[in-house]
């Protein structure tokens, strides 16, 4: 199988995907978390399966997720060639960009390969200050 390439590292990134779409939050002060049990994506590089849970935690401010939307925006993934990484951090950029969270935290969990299993976890603000804007574009290790 040949190496692992930029066009991997980067797939699904940039991606069209449908929007998420908010509504207007009524309560200060509480936290929400969304479970997805059955997510599934496809690996860039072999083009098999892959599946996991994924959990949405967040503190809304002035908006929240219509669940409808992020229904659709996570079935977009199904057919989408992504690594794990960058999957969790993509739903992370999303969700910030849609509802402008005090904090938002996105965790998947992945269903083993080969007899390893994976977690993935990603938070904003980041750890030690490190915060990346709305806008920014994640980016492979190759291209930072």
């Amino acid at each position: 199988m040949p190496d692992y390439t930029a066009a991997h590292a980067r797939a699904g990134i940039d991606t069209k995907l449908p929007k998420l779409e908010t509504w207007p939050n009524q309560f200060p002060g509480y936290e929400i978390t969304i479970r997805v049990p059955e997510y599934t994506s496809i690996c860039p590089k072999t083009g098999l399966p892959d599946y996991g849970a994924i959990t949405i935690q967040y503190q809304p401010n002035k908006l929240c997720l219509e669940l409808k939307a992020l229904k659709m925006y996570l079935l977009a993934y199904r057919n989408l060639g992504i690594f794990y990484e960058n999957a969790v951090n993509r739903m992370l950029r999303d969700t910030v960009a849609a509802v402008h969270p005090a904090w938002c935290r996105v965790t998947g969990d992945f269903t083993p390969r080969g007899g390893l299993t994976t977690s993935v976890e990603a938070r904003w603000p980041r750890n030690g200050g490190n915060r990346f804007r709305t806008g920014d574009r994640l980016r492979s290790p190759a291209r930072r």
